[in-house]
């Protein structure tokens, strides 16, 4: 089970940090991923790391958000700052049993969260 928080109101400049933890499963052997799915949109992907550190970006998000992960903790975090009132969506983490890479597609997830609003006013 994925349990993402961390969510919330921000003013445009701001900064959020997004939790995502993991029980019943460990994150650290996983390619963990985090999207996002605006209103009338297509889910996206954000950020994702794979299980040796290696990471991938959305071209909209690249020097403004970072992800890590803390396998101590099983979690995985989104660190958003800079935030543009077009980063407004509900944000899902997401566990991969099938890839190997950051770059896999969406459909390559198979676990998810329930998903975090986040709401950036200008």
């Amino acid at each position: 089970q994925l349990q993402a928080s961390g969510g919330g109101l921000v003013q445009a400049g701001g900064s959020l940090r997004l939790s995502c933890a993991a029980s019943g499963r460990t994150v650290s052997s996983r390619v963990m991923g985090w999207f996002r799915q605006a209103p009338g949109k297509q889910r996206e992907l954000v950020a994702a790391i794979s299980s040796g550190g290696s990471t991938n970006y959305a071209g909209s998000v690249n020097d403004r958000f970072t992800i890590s992960r803390d396998n101590a903790k099983n979690t995985v975090y989104l660190q958003m700052d800079i935030l543009k009132p077009e980063d407004t969506a509900v944000y899902y983490c997401a566990a991969s049993s099938y890839c190997s890479s950051s770059t896999c597609g969406i459909g390559m997830y198979d676990y998810w969260g329930q998903g975090t609003l986040v709401t950036v006013s200008s």
